[in-house]
């Protein structure tokens, strides 16, 4: 048995990890969920410290982070955008170095790719991915995990985005499912598809793992026999002007109880990275019902609150997921090949 290397290693996006390794890393995050649930302590990190850098303000990451680094034995230490000077008083490269001299480990979650890959070129210490605009690796451990929980397995089971096609987290989950031999089907308008080299990454990694790539605006056809559901808001952080323009294009693609018996599995499961327009209990939520006269944008609270779903343990699971990437990147740990 052989060991793979993940000490000093970043983790920025999932194509820049094998198979092997993505299967390390969820099969770890199971590991330390077990031993957190029984109370077992798991301190890989003593005395190590772990710069949260957040330009876009997020509740799961935030607190996944923070829980995650304080069980591995690390202090964490939050540096929102107004006290960070990221690429304005300063360069991203001055800014790594002064970060790497201090911390052992960096999460960064904002706007730019070329970020957070700057971030790990100039600091001299592991960088984690908490969200770009392109990419959002570290939620999808935790995806991925959800998914082994509820089927026993990965390999073959049929996992279909709806909405937009072309963010962040459906550029993940393409590119990750075809990595790890998930059949995966992007079902979204076709004015957002997917970026053709995202598909044609996802092709090339599906010719090895044996999954099945679809990208269709075809409803019906996308869902149909899917094991899981999974979608994301229709209007990200800094489009928000783009709501009226997005329900009007999205709405075929609502994830609500039609869609759900649509798949023909009862045993199906519902997915989102959250938080969801799934009722008006919110200021944005209050704001959409009045200018559009709707109370629910990509799920609906019925299919939100329904015995499919699986939001609240997806969401947990970003903590044991966080928690493996970390562990494994700045740990001094023997890491076997699965």
């Amino acid at each position: 048995m052989t060991e793979t290397v993940f000490q000093g290693r970043s983790f920025l996006a999932e194509k820049d990890f094998s198979k092997e390794e993505l299967v390390y890393l969820i099969e770890f995050s199971e590991h330390l969920k077990r031993l957190k649930k029984n109370n077992i302590p798991h301190h890989y990190l003593e005395g190590k410290n772990i710069a949260l850098l957040f330009e876009k303000s997020s509740t799961r990451t935030r607190a996944a982070f923070t829980a995650a680094a304080i069980d591995l034995g690390a202090h964490p230490e939050y540096l929102g955008k107004d006290d960070i000077q990221l690429g304005k008083k300063e360069s991203v490269e001055d800014t790594a170095r002064v970060l790497g001299g201090m911390f052992d480990g960096i999460e960064f979650r904002g706007f730019s790719q070329k970020v957070v890959e700057q971030l790990a070129e100039f600091s001299g210490v592991p960088v984690w991915n908490g969200l770009t605009d392109d990419w959002h690796p570290t939620q999808m451990i935790a995806d991925f995990l959800t998914i082994k929980e509820n089927f026993g397995h990965l390999e073959g089971v049929t996992l279909a985005y709806v909405g937009d096609g072309r963010n962040n987290v459906a550029n993940s989950l393409l590119v990750t499912a075809a990595i790890l031999g998930v059949n995966i089907r992007i079902v979204a308008p076709d004015s957002l598809f997917p970026d053709q080299k995202l598909i044609d990454m996802a092709n090339e990694y599906a010719k090895t793992s044996g999954s099945e790539v679809m990208i269709t605006d075809d409803v019906k056809k996308g869902v149909k026999d899917a094991d899981a559901l999974y979608t994301d808001v229709w209007v990200s952080m800094g489009e928000e002007d783009k709501f009226a323009e997005r329900i009007e294009l999205l709405t075929p693609y609502q994830i609500n109880m039609d869609m759900v018996r649509a798949t023909g599995k009862e045993d199906m499961i519902i997915l989102h990275c959250l938080p969801a327009f799934h009722d008006a209990e919110t200021i944005y939520g209050k704001q959409v019902q009045k200018d559009h006269n709707i109370t629910a944008m990509e799920i609906t609270d019925e299919a939100f609150r329904s015995k499919h779903a699986r939001q609240f343990d997806q969401a947990e699971n970003r903590m044991h997921s966080i928690k493996a990437i970390m562990a494994a990147t700045l740990g001094n740990l023997f890491i076997p090949k699965v």
